[in-house]
């Protein structure tokens, strides 16, 4: 394996003092995820200190360690670990030729980042980086940069955030030669007094970061594509538009449900036409893929290589992946996991293509509450009922206090074959499942993560229930 640092690059990207000559392949704060050769940044938390577990990072292979205070092995000393990691981070982008991606938005930016990293790195024969998991955060993105490998030739990068101002710093780092925003909507809302402006505002902070001849890429369909579209002037050398609409610079212009699920699609970019097919269902797949299009073009990717990327993409754990589950009562039922996270407009456009699924048993959906709604909860999950109406759902389980407003709703109109039951958290969801489903069934699991829905997704994969 290649040399990804060594201990003097190390020590004169962060100020430190190397203990001695070292060399290290990769990089982690979670002692949990040290492998052999990697470099332990012993971060300091609210509740935890890196530095109580330099001994195990060591212990599982660490070849050296970012520390504040001396320690046995390899090491290099810093006065701050997590300033170290920034300043790692912005060394790995400085000493790359990549061109290199931000990704943000309400909805869609973990799928739209596995997605470009599927298309670059089939063009560039292996050679583009992406951030792993969903590591969007002021420690996760720069963590993500400082794996980097100096020869890069495509880094994708994803960015997210809970309150103004944070993707404004975020975005100095990764200074994107294309940055995305995939949609708005009101995730967090709570958090933003004037509501999905405010959070528009925060997530057009992105642009803040571009190069000097970037390009922003936004949602020509959104309500608030002016306000993105200002914001993004200001920043960037060219803006693209993208979505279903007249006046898009990509724009999807044919739609057609494929055989095996997801869509045939006719694309209109840089007055050309382009098919391809999306192996991801649903509507809100078809409009990721025409923002992948548009910053493939940014960054001279292959359009060609995004439209075969996109035909053989699979379910992410937490965001669609689809587990085949044998039962203990005999035969096997579909489970689509959508576990990682919920809010109004992700639940909306999953439930919308749920009411499409044709299988030989029921529709049932396990719903988790959406957090961070603010004062708007009661209203948006009283709303979330015409949507589990209109999915078709024989059997729906609700988890989650604010669920109460949704249930409340759904009492007034559910048909008397149709059952539904309250739990109060994911243990008793997966007890209710369990009596449910029978041969043939297709459960439907999305909530906030919060709630820890991908444990009942694991137990039913498994057969552990």
């Amino acid at each position: 394996m290649s040399v990804l640092w060594t201990s003097a690059a190390i020590a004169d990207a962060t100020s430190g003092q190397a203990s001695n000559a070292f060399s290290v392949n990769g990089v982690a704060f979670d002692s949990r995820e040290i492998g052999p050769g990697d470099l332990f940044v012993a971060l300091k938390g609210e509740h935890s200190d890196g530095h109580l577990h330099v001994e195990q990072a060591f212990a599982s292979g660490a070849s050296g360690a970012i520390v504040s205070q001396p320690v046995d092995g390899p090491h290099i000393l810093v006065s701050d670990t997590a300033r170290a990691l920034d300043a790692l981070a912005t060394a790995a982008r400085t000493r790359t030729d990549a061109k290199i991606i931000g990704v943000t938005g309400s909805v869609g930016k973990t799928g739209t980042k596995e997605a470009l990293y599927a298309a670059l790195d089939r063009c560039s024969l292996g050679k583009a980086h992406r951030s792993v998991k969903s590591y969007n955060n002021h420690v996760g993105v720069p963590l993500s940069l400082s794996r980097m490998p100096q020869d890069t030739q495509y880094g994708i990068f994803e960015m997210g955030m809970n309150h103004a101002h944070e993707l404004s710093a975020l975005t100095r780092l990764v200074r994107p030669h294309a940055a995305i925003i995939t949609a708005i909507a009101p995730a967090h809302i709570g958090n933003f007094a004037n509501g999905e402006a405010g959070i528009a505002d925060a997530k057009a902070e992105i642009f803040e970061g571009l190069v000097s001849d970037g390009t922003a890429i936004i949602p020509h369909d959104s309500p608030h594509y002016q306000r993105l579209k200002k914001k993004a002037e200001r920043h960037a050398a060219l803006v693209l538009s993208f979505g279903f609409e007249a006046g898009a610079d990509v724009r999807a212009i044919d739609i057609v449900s494929a055989p095996r699920g997801g869509s045939l699609v006719t694309a209109r970019i840089d007055n050309q036409s382009l098919c391809f097919t999306i192996a991801e269902a649903g509507l809100h797949w078809v409009s990721n893929s025409l923002a992948i299009l548009a910053a493939v073009r940014a960054v001279g990717g292959d359009l060609a290589a995004a439209g075969l990327a996109l035909a053989e993409m699979s379910g992410i754990d937490g965001r669609g992946r689809r587990h085949m589950v044998a039962l203990k009562s005999g035969g096997t039922a579909t489970v689509v996991d959508e576990s990682y996270n919920a809010n109004p407009a992700s639940m909306k456009a999953t439930l919308r293509h749920f009411s499409g699924e044709k299988n030989a048993g029921r529709k049932i959906v396990l719903l988790g509450a959406m957090g961070e709604l603010g004062e708007q909860s009661a209203r948006y999950h009283t709303a979330l009922a015409d949507d589990i109406l209109a999915s078709g759902a024989e059997a729906i389980i609700l988890v989650g206090d604010d669920m109460a407003h949704t249930a409340a709703k759904l009492e007034q109109g559910l048909d008397r074959g149709v059952k539904m039951s309250h739990a109060a958290n994911a243990s008793e969801a997966l007890t209710e499942v369990a009596k449910l489903l029978s041969d043939g069934d297709i459960l439907l699991v999305k909530g906030s993560n919060y709630l820890g829905l991908s444990s009942a997704v694991s137990a039913l994969a498994s057969g552990e229930y």
